[in-house]
Formats: structure tokens, C-alpha cells, sequence
């Protein structure tokens, strides 16, 4: 019921995109962005907002939670979620996070990084964690859907996929595609010819990206540019400042019944991390519990200088 209602709220509304890049912080850093807040206008809806900032439906349901998609209360206050901490892998070509359905771009230059939103594998076709290459660049790409999905489709939808789709309107890779390494190369990073889909998990294990985004990517990724597909629901820095952060993503469910699981399995880097004696333990444990894949400061406040002098025996 959660994905039909996703999809009907995906159909109703046209793309407005705006590409989101980020300066790279200094020494070492990991915190990018600025959280922004949209105001609920009559007619607005998570569709309509997620598109004007470019970002994915089930991240600003998971940064907003409570808040109706389809009939938010004009007036209410939203958050949008661009504000985040890198994901904890070298900073260089396509990293894509699956529980945060997010595709992060690292151009050679160091200074900046691009991050979209996503669709990935849908339940019972997981787009599967890996760390490969991109193969080969296809524009205008024709789709040969594997025997499997043809029978899935026949079975499940009564639709009957032809052995080849030529490149076009009807084409549901899109204008542009990149073919990764990974196994048999049946694994694309691509575009979409529907209006929906972008920031859920809709695929049969490819990764999609919004037509305008795919476009821009695919200009700028090259033949042997690195790809990384991890599974980071739990992210964690020390900033430079002194700050412990943490940015907790709901993990991705293996059942239809539930869109997304609430039971977190943590590292040992990350239990080390949280242990420490100046991160406050409530408020990591808020943090591992909302879920809300907003960058929280979890450390204790420093001391000002008449504190310390207080407690100085």
C-alpha cells in the first residue's frame, strides 16, 4: 500500500530540478550544506517540494515525519534535508549510499562534490553493494530486459516486454546510460522516461537517475571513472571544530510490508565512536532512534572558562 501511494504521489507533478554542489570542507571535514526550510503553500505536496530542491520523496518523508505527503497543512514548516556528512569512503568519482538514495559525484578537481537523488533496486532486486568501474558510456541506449524480468512482469503485471527496447520515448533507460563493471555489466547507472521514481526504491537493480541529472553526469564521468555502491545507514565525524556528529538513515527493509526498518546494526567503528566520554549518550541514542538522516552534534557542550575554573579543585 506505502509504494502505490508513493507512486501516485510521484505522478502528479512536473520536474523542476536545481543541482545541488557542495564545497568540499578543509582538513578533513566531512559536514557539507546547509539545512533549508520550505514553508507549505496551498497546492504543494512532497512531489512538487523534493523536485524543487532535488532531492528524494522517501528522504524528505524521512526528514519530516508525521507531515501528510499528499495534503501537507499549508503554513507548516518543512525541513529539507541538505545538510549531510560525506559517506566514509575516498572522495573520488560516483559514490552512491543506498539508505539515503543518494548518488554523490567527486569531479578530479577536489573542490566540490554534486550530490542527486536516486531510485535503486526495489525489494527482491536490491541494487547489491560493490566497488567497480564504469565500462562503457551509451547514449541513446536500447534495453534488453533479462528473461527473469520479463517472466516477473508477465507473472505480476500481465505485461508482456519485448526482447529489445529501442532508444526513444518509450524507452525506460532514458537518453543516457553508463554500464558499471560489476558482474555480467547488467548493472547501468540511468536516466528515466517516467515522471517518477527518483529517491525510491523502484528499480530492478539498476541505478536512476532524474533525466537532467543523468544528462549532466554523463558528461562528466568517463570511461574508468570509479563507482561505489555502500550501505552506510550510520554516519559519524569528529569536525575540526570539535564537533561529534552523527547522521542516522532508516535501513533499507527486505519486506514489502514495511517500506523501511527501524533496527540498526552498528560497526564497531561506530559503537567506539558513540562510547566516547564527550559524546552525550541521549542524544546519540535520540539520534539512532529518530532516524531522521539529519547531521545531529551528539558531543557535550565545551566548558567555558568560569566552568572550568569552577570544578578546578
Amino acid at each position: 500500500m506505502m509504494r502505490k501511494l508513493l507512486l501516485l504521489i510521484l505522478s502528479l507533478a512536473p520536474l523542476q530540478l536545481l543541482a545541488n554542489v557542495y564545497s568540499l570542507p578543509a582538513n578533513g571535514g566531512r559536514l557539507i550544506g546547509e539545512l533549508q526550510t520550505h514553508v507549505v503553500e496551498k497546492g504543494d505536496y512532497f512531489k512538487t517540494i523534493a523536485d524543487k530542491y532535488n532531492i528524494g520523496i522517501l528522504e524528505l518523508m524521512e526528514t519530516n515525519p508525521g507531515v501528510d505527503p499528499f495534503l501537507p497543512t499549508p503554513g507548516t514548516q518543512l525541513v529539507i534535508p541538505t545538510q549531510m556528512l560525506l559517506p566514509d569512503v575516498p572522495r573520488k568519482g560516483i559514490v552512491i549510499n543506498l539508505p539515503e538514495l543518494r548518488l554523490y559525484y567527486f569531479p578530479k578537481n577536489g573542490r566540490e562534490v554534486h550530490v542527486f537523488p536516486v531510485g535503486i533496486g526495489r525489494i527482491g532486486r536490491e541494487t547489491p553493494e560493490m566497488t567497480t568501474k564504469i565500462k562503457a558510456r551509451i547514449p541513446n541506449p536500447s534495453w534488453t530486459p533479462p528473461a527473469s524480468l520479463r517472466a516477473e512482469h508477465l507473472r505480476e503485471r500481465g505485461e508482456v516486454l519485448p526482447p529489445v527496447v529501442p532508444a526513444g520515448p518509450d524507452n525506460p533507460l532514458g537518453k543516457y546510460a553508463m554500464q558499471l563493471s560489476y558482474g555480467d555489466g547488467s548493472y547501468l547507472i540511468h536516466g528515466t522516461n517516467k515522471d517518477f521514481g527518483i529517491g525510491m526504491r523502484v528499480s530492478a537493480g539498476c541505478i536512476r537517475l532524474n533525466p537532467d541529472d543523468i544528462e549532466w553526469l554523463f558528461h562528466q564521468a568517463k570511461y574508468g571513472d570509479s563507482v561505489r555502491v555502500i550501505n552506510q545507514t550510520v554516519k559519524i565525524a569528529t569536525e575540526p571544530d570539535g564537533r561529534q556528529i552523527i547522521e542516522v538513515h532508516s535501513p533499507l527493509s527486505k519486506t514489502e510490508d514495511q517500506p523501511r526498518e527501524k533496527v540498526i546494526s552498528l560497526s564497531s567503528k561506530v559503537v567506539k565512536f558513540i562510547s566516547q566520554e564527550s559524546v552525550d549518550n541521549t542524544k546519540a541514542n535520540d539520534a539512532l532512534l529518530t532516524q531522521n538522516g539529519i547531521p545531529m552534534v551528539i558531543s557535550h557542550p565545551p566548558l567555558t572558562a568560569a566552568q572550568d575554573l569552577e570544578i578546578t579543585p
